[in-house]
């Protein structure tokens, strides 16, 4: 008994879906957390039409604002500032964006805690 195969190939066309995005955009979206002056580049490279590496440029964004509040009201307010708000707001920034860069490289799209909400980047 012989069996008949035949050999088809079939075309498989990939459709850009969010886990596509996700890929090709993963690099771009942990950048800013490492060094967070840079949360502009995803803004300014192929990128700048990635839904996920948009949210996370917004993230780098306010986590970079955050770190310039944090180290300029521990500048101005004597004794508390330096000893109080400059050391906690520090490693809370950190903390931060250390979330921040697991959730990127993890694909996934969640707001930092309590300074997540805010959106400055459509």
């Amino acid at each position: 008994m012989e069996e008949n195969k035949t050999n088809e190939t079939t075309e498989v066309k990939v459709e850009p879906t969010a886990n596509n995005d996700v890929n090709q955009n993963k690099a771009m979206a942990i950048i800013g957390y490492i060094i967070p002056i840079l949360f502009f580049i995803p803004l300014v490279t192929d990128a700048k039409n990635s839904p996920f590496a948009k949210f996370h440029a917004n993230q780098q964004l306010i986590l970079l604002i955050g770190a310039i509040a944090v180290n300029v009201v521990g500048a101005i307010i004597p004794i508390i500032g330096w000893f109080l708000i400059l050391p906690l707001g520090t490693i809370a920034i950190f903390v931060f964006a250390i979330i921040g860069l697991i959730n990127a490289a993890k694909g996934e799209m969640k707001e930092l805690p309590m300074i997540g909400g805010f959106k400055i980047i459509n």
